[in-house]
């Protein structure tokens, strides 16, 4: 049986897929796990974003929660970073986000964070998968005045927005910003809490009807944005996803200003001023090498992990860094919070901005942006593991890394789903890497198939 917990929790189709009956037993099973070391009646904050199905299986998660025992706190609509911190500002044993962050609003998912706001390791999640399909072994399932009660807190999103503004604190009145909030999660959040800090708001695709989540807005359809942007000659556009964990910007030409260019324009700020820890900033092996190429100029360490966030977030814990992040701007501030943060990311990015004066174009300068190419190649998917045991593959590629010299790279992956690899090639010119890049992805499907 293939894994019920993927890289960010439990998602599927809401009602076929990720069922009010599967949403109950991971309530049930979360809530033990989470809390079974505990000697007082745990309780757990519980936060979705704005689909349609968001209440439909937050109650059913928490029905699962009140069975064993546990308390719930229903905060409603949030981003999924506000769950974190309120878990951690409250002191309740775990938090349970409904969302599936960036995907189609007919998709849901259910994520938990432990009591320190912390993703779960992959251990709990496999305990969670253990539990369930024992049907709940040996839980005691209490009655009387032994079952859990709900509590619904609408207004705990008012101290997300006093956190965020007290941890960048900025004044943005001579800023006009254009934001899209995806009809998500920061509909109410970040267009407060923008606004609060005085600047000159525009904001778009603040109307969630559940049914409207991400449809050709938020940070994963920018055309809208950039236009409008331009249009209002605005200083920046700022762009969320759906549970408002990451955050794109649009500079005041139009141009998209991605992940890897935020953090390279916050994390020379910080180390300016000394708060770049270590003078390092994790990423993943998919940051674009116009990064690392970056990072040697300005004496920035550049340390890198697998793709997700999850990873880059240990990563930062392991070895006490407090920047990292991804280009599809997961960006964590580990001083800050516990879990990728657009407005926190946004409020950052601002801060530089306000600080120095300068225009984001300007500020974006800091790093070039390589070009890449990106193909697949089909394999049989016993074999995708091992495309660099194939003797005429692993020289093509020294070949290609030798011809760069520096200047661009391969990166080979395999798919975590599909039966193929990735050939991502980078360099200076996007016409040659293209044609390198197929002809490397045919070589490797007639090898390997």
């Amino acid at each position: 049986m293939s894994r019920m917990f993927g890289t960010d929790g439990v998602r599927g189709v809401a009602g076929t897929e990720l069922t009010i009956e599967l949403a109950m037993k991971l309530g049930q099973a979360g809530a033990y796990v989470l809390t079974k070391e505990q000697e007082h009646q745990p309780t757990i904050i519980v936060g979705c974003d704005t689909r349609i199905s968001g209440g439909m299986l937050a109650n059913a998660l928490m029905a699962g929660i009140c069975s064993v025992g546990a308390n719930a706190i229903y905060a409603g609509v949030v981003p999924t970073p506000a769950v974190a911190y309120l878990t951690r500002k409250h002191k309740v044993d775990a938090g349970v986000v409904i969302s599936a962050s960036h995907n189609p609003m007919e998709f849901n998912g259910i994520k938990f964070f432990n009591g320190e706001g912390y993703k779960l390791s992959d251990q709990l999640e496999d305990e969670i998968e253990a539990l369930i399909a024992s049907h709940m072994k040996d839980v005691p399932i209490p009655t009387g005045s032994g079952v859990g009660k709900i509590e619904y807190r609408f207004d705990m999103k008012e101290e997300y927005i006093a956190f965020m503004k007290k941890q960048a604190s900025v004044d943005l009145s001579g800023l006009k910003i254009v934001v899209d909030c995806a009809e998500g999660a920061a509909y109410y959040t970040s267009v407060k809490t923008l606004k609060d800090l005085g600047a000159n708001l525009v904001a778009i695709h603040t109307q969630p009807d559940g049914t409207n989540i991400n449809a050709n807005c938020g940070s994963t359809h920018m055309g809208e944005l950039k236009a409008r942007v331009v249009y209002e000659k605005a200083d920046i556009g700022l762009a969320f996803d759906g549970d408002a964990d990451r955050m794109l910007a649009v500079d005041e030409q139009g141009n998209m200003v991605d992940g890897d260019q935020i953090m390279a324009i916050i994390g020379n700020h910080m180390k300016q001023n000394g708060s770049l820890k270590k003078n390092t900033v994790v990423v993943t092996v998919m940051t674009n090498l116009g990064f690392s190429l970056m990072g040697e100029r300005e004496g920035i360490h550049i340390e890198k992990t697998k793709v997700g966030d999850r990873y880059v977030l240990e990563h930062m814990i392991e070895h006490g860094y407090n920047l990292g992040g991804e280009q599809s701007g997961h960006i964590i501030f580990l001083d800050d919070n516990t879990t990728g943060d657009g407005l926190l990311s946004a409020l950052h990015l601002l801060k530089v901005m306000a600080d120095t004066g300068k225009k984001l174009s300007e500020l974006a300068e800091i790093m070039e942006v390589l070009p890449q190419a990106l193909v697949n190649a089909k394999v049989p998917n016993h074999k995708k593991e091992h495309y660099m045991d194939y003797a005429d593959i692993a020289e093509a590629v020294q070949t290609l890394e030798e011809k760069f010299n520096g200047e661009g790279r391969v990166l080979i992956r395999p798919s975590g789903t599909e039966p193929m690899v990735r050939v991502m090639i980078e360099g200076k010119d996007q016409n040659a890497i293209e044609k390198e890049a197929k002809q490397l992805a045919e070589l490797i499907t007639n090898i390997m198939l």
